[in-house]
């Protein structure tokens, strides 16, 4: 009976502090979109580092996990429309970027900053090596 009140509750809690906005299901007063938090939880953080990594409080991250899985269908839906948004806009940007990105790696290093690209260059080498 407490159990099926205090799931009752924090549903409740849920419906209040999951708003939708121009940004998609929100945390309300955050800028923390449920899908930030189901990037996370698909990758089986724990709760708590979810809500450390976000700087949440308890009801927060409660209201959040509590709202995915009350609305599991929906939110899951929403997320991979997200995904998918997103995929989308990084292909568009590195096409539309690739020829400034590789006019730039093309260039000379400015007078007087040699020293430090090629100090850059040795540790991007040393990096390689041991993988």
């Amino acid at each position: 009976m407490k159990q099926t009140i205090a799931k009752r509750n924090l549903r409740d809690e849920a419906m209040t502090l999951i708003i939708r906005t121009e940004r998609g299901l929100t945390i309300a007063n955050t800028r923390i979109t449920l899908y930030d938090v189901m990037d996370y939880v698909t990758a089986q953080y724990p709760p708590h580092f979810i809500r450390g990594l976000f700087d949440l409080t308890e009801s927060q991250i409660n209201a959040a996990l509590a709202y995915i899985e009350v609305h599991r269908a929906e939110v899951e839906a929403e997320y991979q429309q997200v995904l998918k948004e997103s995929e989308e806009l990084r292909q568009y940007y590195e096409a539309q970027n690739r020829d400034r990105v590789a006019h730039i790696a093309a260039q000379l290093p400015k007078p007087g900053t040699e020293a430090a690209w090629e100090k850059l260059r040795a540790a991007k080498a040393q990096r390689e090596s041991k993988v």
